[in-house]
C-alpha cells in the first residue's frame, strides 16, 4: 500500500483470487471477510483469468482458489508475473506449481515421498514388484487426474499404463510415487503457517482422511472431497515443517502463507508430500483464531508495502 493509495482511495483494497468455478470464493475463504473488514480493509474477490479486473488498482492481490489452471499452468505463471503486489509471489508460484520441486527438497536433504519422473513420450511400464502405487500429474490442482493402484492387479497394471499415457499425450509429466499406507490409518498431516510480524509462524493443523481410493479414470470435477478434523501437530511433524520451509528459493519472508503435507513413511517418521505455496486450503474454519490470523498476515503484508 502506497500513501499515493491512501490519500485517494482511504482503505486499503485486497482482492482474493479465485477461479470461475467459484466467483463467491471458497467457504472457508469467506471466513477471513469479517476480520478483514473490522481492520477497515475492502476486500473483493476476482477471477484471474477474467480480462476485465485491474490487477493495479489493488494493494494487495492474495492467490486463494483458482483451481482451474492446472491444465493452463503456462498462463497461470505468466499471468501471476504481470501482477503488482500479489502474495505469494509470482516466483514462488512459478517454482510450486510444478511439483518436481519435490526433487529439489530431496537433494537439499528434506524428507520426500520417494518419486520417479515420466516425462512425456518417455514409454513406462509398472515395476515389478506387486506394491501400491500413486499416480499423478507434476502439475494438479485439488488431486485431480490422481489415482491409487494396486500392482498385484492385472487389471490395475493395465488401468495404470493408460493413466500415464494419459498424461503423456496431453503434454503432463507423471508422477509415480509408493502408496504411505499409513496415510490409510494415520491421515495426512497438514501444518499451515501464516505470516506475522516477525515472519512466517505454525498457525494450526488439521488431518485430511485418505482420498485415493483407486484408478483414475479422468477429470471429475474442480476437487476432491476432504474429510478434514482438526488435529494438533506433533513436534516431528513441526521439525519437518521447519525443515522443509527453510529450503524455499528466496526465504520465507515473502510468504502470505505456507501449507507442509506430511504423511508417516514406513518407518513412522513424518515425510513430505507437498509443500502447497500456491493455492492451498487453509482450513480457517478448523481452529479457533485462525481467520484472524490471515487477517493479520494480510495487513502485515499491506504494511510492508506501505
Amino acid at each position: 500500500m502506497t500513501d499515493h493509495h491512501q490519500s485517494t482511495r482511504g482503505k486499503p483494497r485486497v482482492a482474493l483470487v479465485t477461479c470461475t468455478d467459484l466467483t463467491d470464493l471458497d467457504p472457508d475463504d469467506r471466513l477471513v471477510l469479517a476480520p478483514l473488514a473490522a481492520r477497515d480493509v475492502t476486500v473483493e474477490a476476482a477471477v484471474w483469468d477474467d480480462p476485465d479486473v485491474d490487477w493495479s488498482s489493488y494493494d494487495l492481490v492474495v492467490l486463494r482458489s483458482p483451481w482451474d489452471y492446472a491444465l493452463r499452468r503456462d498462463e497461470f505463471v505468466t499471468w501471476a508475473a504481470s501482477v503488482p503486489a500479489l502474495v505469494n509471489p509470482a516466483d514462488v508460484v512459478r517454482w510450486n506449481t510444478d511439483k518436481r520441486y519435490l526433487a529439489e527438497l530431496s537433494a537439499a536433504g528434506v524428507p520426500t515421498v520417494p518419486t520417479s519422473w515420466v516425462e512425456p513420450g518417455e514409454s513406462w511400464q509398472p515395476p515389478a514388484d506387486t506394491g501400491e502405487y500413486v499416480i499423478k500429474p507434476a502439475v494438479s490442482a485439488g488431486s485431480q487426474d490422481t489415482g491409487r493402484y494396486d500392482l498385484a492387479d492385472p487389471e490395475h497394471r493395465d488401468l495404470a499404463v493408460a493413466h500415464v499415457r494419459r498424461l503423456s499425450t496431453a503434454g503432463r509429466t507423471t508422477m509415480v510415487q509408493p502408496y504411505l499406507s499409513a496415510v490409510d490409518t494415520e491421515g495426512e498431516t497438514a501444518l499451515l503457517y501464516l505470516a506475522g510480524p516477525a515472519g512466517l509462524r505454525y498457525s494450526h493443523a488439521i488431518r485430511k482422511g485418505p482420498m485415493l481410493t483407486g484408478p483414475d479414470h479422468g477429470p471429475d470435477g474442480l476437487y476432491k472431497a476432504e474429510e478434514i478434523t482438526a488435529r494438533t501437530a506433533r513436534p516431528d511433524q513441526l521439525a519437518v515443517a521447519e525443515r522443509t520451509l527453510a529450503t524455499v528459493p528466496g526465504g520465507t519472508r515473502q510468504l502470505l502463507y505456507a501449507r507442509v503435507d506430511l504423511i508417516p513413511g514406513p518407518d513412522g517418521d513424518p515425510i513430505l508430500v507437498e509443500l502447497e505455496l500456491t493455492e492451498p486450503s487453509l482450513f480457517l474454519g478448523y481452529a479457533d483464531g485462525a481467520p484472524d490470523r490471515l487477517a493479520t498476515a494480510i495487513t502485515t503484508h499491506l504494511a510492508l508495502r506501505a
